[in-house]
């Protein structure tokens, strides 16, 4: 794997600080947000430059490039197949929303018209990647809002079980805390104005929660056959062991008041993995914060869990680092893979007063220990696309 978060841009950093219940959300400060309703984000640093790239080149780049080579030349490392990409086929699977706003932004602000001129984009983000990567494998990208990277997750899986590839990259990553997503996402209602602390305005599942935090980041993933990857002697974190995905297309923007979609999502899943609800051993939820969401998804786990709603923790990771849109699913795949590593649920922070109309298993404010063999994570994007991916480690 490879990540780019608020929390950190390396798995061992990473996976302290989520375990260590640290917030990575603040004030913004890089521009004018005195018209913003939200004035908070969860942003990367720096993305630190991976060899070969020297610091110049890399810094030409738009962000959300300079995050996915991160990550992918990362993952290739990672997986021990940096030096051998171009002997395989390897394909490579993101999922893209809205990535291309800060591109136009940016571009406007050096006086170009590509927002006015989509033709003066000469290469696509997934195209940019295979050509700077040199690989030959296919190429796809899956947009489905905050759902993106667990569909991302499933291709790639699919294309490998289908021996359409050999290795695949699978991810995504979103650097959209730009001016116009901060007042696009402010005048629909949707982000917090808890401006005056901002460590404590990603408060899922809190009865006093009054919006979710814009992140920035993703992670991107090696996926290989087990046999090859056993072969090899892989450090492998998980096996995904299921996936299923609905959609209830109720609203563009607002949660589906019947959680019957999203409870068969995850109960698709389930039965891909071959996994009762009380061998759940941690949900990361997709809660962000929201009034609405927060409680449609506490209803669609009661569905699921049944008699095992009170035991299965539960616990939101966007408390530390905001929400990440498109690149939300894919950094907590990565959380699930941290918890399994570490036998440790991560906590939900800032939950002080937890709404009744919430009752789960919460892990309010600190991590806590125990064993942890399957992990599940639920993701749930604008216009109702449900997804829930369930992970397993590897003996």
């Amino acid at each position: 794997m490879g990540a780019a978060t608020p929390l950190g841009n390396t798995y061992e950093t990473v996976a302290d600080n989520l375990l260590d219940g640290r917030s990575g959300v603040r004030e913004v400060t890089w521009f004018d947000v005195s018209r913003h309703p939200s004035k908070i984000v969860a942003p990367i640093q720096t993305v630190p430059v991976p060899s070969p790239w020297g610091e110049e080149e890399f810094r030409r780049l738009d962000p959300v490039v300079q995050a996915l080579l991160w990550c992918a030349t990362q993952a290739l490392r990672d997986a021990g197949w940096w030096e051998r990409r171009q002997e395989i086929r390897l394909g490579i699977v993101l999922g893209i929303g809205g990535e291309w706003l800060r591109g136009w932004e940016l571009d406007l602000e050096r006086g170009g018209k590509k927002i006015r001129d989509p033709s003066a984009d000469h290469r696509s983000i997934p195209d940019f990647l295979r050509a700077s990567l040199g690989l030959t494998g296919p190429v796809a990208t899956v947009g489905a809002a905050c759902a993106s990277a667990n569909y991302a997750l499933a291709q790639a899986r699919r294309w490998l079980t289908l021996g359409l590839a050999d290795v695949c990259l699978a991810g995504a990553c979103t650097m959209d805390a730009t001016r116009v997503c901060l007042a696009s996402f402010g005048n629909l209602g949707a982000l917090s104005k808890r401006n005056h602390e901002p460590k404590a305005a990603s408060r899922p599942f809190d009865k006093d929660r009054d919006g979710f935090v814009m992140g920035e980041g993703g992670a991107i993933f090696i996926l290989e056959p087990a046999e090859s990857a056993r072969r090899r002697g892989a450090r492998a974190y998980a096996e995904i062991a299921g996936f299923g995905a609905s959609s209830d297309a109720a609203h563009m923007v607002i949660p589906s008041t019947d959680p019957r979609p999203a409870a068969h999502a995850m109960r698709i899943a389930l039965g891909n993995a071959a996994v009762n609800p009380d061998e759940i051993d941690y949900i990361n939820a997709h809660a962000t914060s929201t009034p609405l969401g927060d409680s449609a998804e506490t209803r669609a786990l009661h569905l699921v869990l049944g008699d095992a709603v009170g035991k299965v923790p539960v616990s939101s990771t966007k408390s530390m680092t905001g929400h990440l849109l498109s690149g939300a699913a894919a950094v907590e795949a990565l959380f699930c893979l941290i918890a399994m590593e570490r036998q440790a649920v991560p906590p939900t922070i800032n939950l002080d007063n937890p709404d009744p109309e919430c009752d789960l298993c919460h892990v309010p404010h600190h991590a806590r220990p125990q064993p942890i063999r399957i992990a599940v994570s639920n993701s749930f994007g604008f216009g109702g696309s449900n997804t829930c991916i369930v992970l397993r480690k590897v003996a």
